[in-house]
């Protein structure tokens, strides 16, 4: 049984189509990344299951139940937002109950269930305080914590971490693996950052202009991207793309008469047809065995636990990534190579993948 599934989801403001067609079916206890650059229908596609807008047309059901048309309290929901939403005047633990309180649970059961939430959330010494004295990370385990004791059929996440800085949006994000991990319930997440979605799901829908480019796991994601949209949007330094021609015994690099092997699955592809060569800066070393690329290095930065090298083929640009002591100088021609599964192709006209 699964327990959501979004089936052929359209939404239209007027004419404006921001959802065209979604379709996703998730198992109990999967994370799930909506992710995407802003306008892309995330939030749309999140407010739709949480019923704070219905959908022009398609279906979504909860544990096999259609709640299209069924008001938000009656969906077995829970939503954290990105601003906290807590009320002021009332204590954490106040604020963790509010929602049981409504519903007139009897006292000692929201105080149990209260506690328990705050056990999780390590906020148990917050309990008598109010928002005002709390940081922005202990605010967000509140809202999350008023989230925990509703124990919905699915949790959802509106980019709850954006407003933190960037060590308590790291933090955060392994507290809310942890849970994950512990509660094993099902959650759908928004975010358009990369780093969030790769961290937290066990599957991520790449979404562009109302549509999923890709929906798999982290890994297929990262080293199978569907489209070249998924291929640039997802890993940073983004993915090198170079323009190249399938030639009679490889691939050509346009620009250049440098010649690479085809890639795993590339055969098919016909002698003569323009092509896209995808391949990641961390696929791409000094050194060793696979495709070569002779590259002219214009820019060096050390960031620490890497070097990140920017030179040119053919007069197309070239990211790669060198180990933290390389001694590599601008204006330096060396070779750059990547294994010949680290090659991506794709179509230019379609952007989709060829091999």
């Amino acid at each position: 049984m699964s327990a959501l599934t979004i089936d052929s989801i359209r939404k239209n403001y007027g004419d404006v189509e921001t959802l065209k067609g979604i379709d996703i079916a998730l198992e109990s206890g999967e994370f799930l990344v909506l992710l995407g650059s802003s306008g892309c229908g995330k939030s749309t596609l999140l407010n739709i299951i949480a019923g704070l807008a219905e959908p022009t047309s398609g279906d979504v059901r909860i544990a096999e139940r259609s709640v299209v048309g069924v008001h938000p309290k009656d969906r077995d929901i829970a939503m954290v937002f990105q601003s906290y939403a807590l009320y002021p005047n009332l204590t954490v633990a106040r604020n963790i109950g509010f929602g049981l309180e409504m519903r007139k649970v009897p006292a000692a059961e929201r105080d149990k269930a209260v506690r328990e939430a705050a056990r999780l959330l390590q906020i148990e010494n917050l309990l008598d305080r109010k928002p005002s004295q709390l940081s922005g990370g202990q605010r967000q385990r509140v809202a999350i914590g008023r989230a925990l004791v509703r124990h919905p059929k699915v949790f959802l996440f509106d980019e709850p971490l954006s407003n933190l800085d960037a060590k308590l949006r790291m933090e955060m994000r392994t507290e809310l693996k942890r849970l994950h991990q512990m509660m094993k319930t099902t959650v759908v997440y928004v975010t358009h950052d990369q780093i969030e979605a790769m961290t937290l799901a066990t599957r991520i829908a790449v979404m562009r202009n109302g549509r999923i480019e890709q929906l798999d796991t982290p890994e297929a994601i990262y080293n199978r991207p569907a489209t070249l949209y998924v291929a640039t949007f997802v890993g940073a330094p983004p993915m090198n793309l170079l323009n190249a021609r399938r030639s009679a015994d490889g691939l050509t690099i346009d620009g250049s008469e440098i010649e690479l092997p085809l890639p795993p699955g590339a055969e098919v592809i016909p002698a003569g047809m323009p092509v896209v060569l995808g391949v990641r800066p961390e696929a791409l070393k000094p050194g060793g065995d696979g495709a070569r690329l002779p590259v002219t290095i214009e820019v060096t930065e050390l960031t620490g636990p890497e070097v990140i090298l920017t030179g040119a083929v053919g007069g197309q640009r070239v990211l790669a990534s060198a180990p933290p002591y390389s001694r590599v100088q601008p204006g330096e021609t060396i070779d750059l190579t990547a294994p010949l599964a680290a090659l991506h192709l794709f179509d230019p006209e379609s952007g989709l993948r060829l091999n």
